[in-house]
């Protein structure tokens, strides 16, 4: 499997350990961090075309991404 870039762990390293906490200890932060996964999985996909996604649709899953990461910073902080 390829590198997926824009893994939480390698842009926030300082917060990796936390994330891993409280992904284990907070459902609704595991269920975050699940989604922003997925959608950066899904951004991934869109960019190298491997999904034929519109214009309009990978930017939207772009926003979704950014709403995601900073809502997991704010957390984990």
């Amino acid at each position: 499997m390829s590198h997926t870039p824009h893994a939480l762990a390698e842009d926030f390293p300082e917060l990796a350990q936390k994330i891993m906490a409280l992904k284990e200890s907070d459902a609704h932060f595991a269920k975050l961090v699940e989604s922003y996964n997925d959608v950066n999985h899904q951004v991934y996909r869109a960019e190298n075309r491997l999904d034929l996604l519109t214009e309009a649709q990978e930017e939207a899953l772009k926003r979704e991404r950014a709403l995601l990461k900073d809502h997991i910073w704010q957390q984990a902080k």
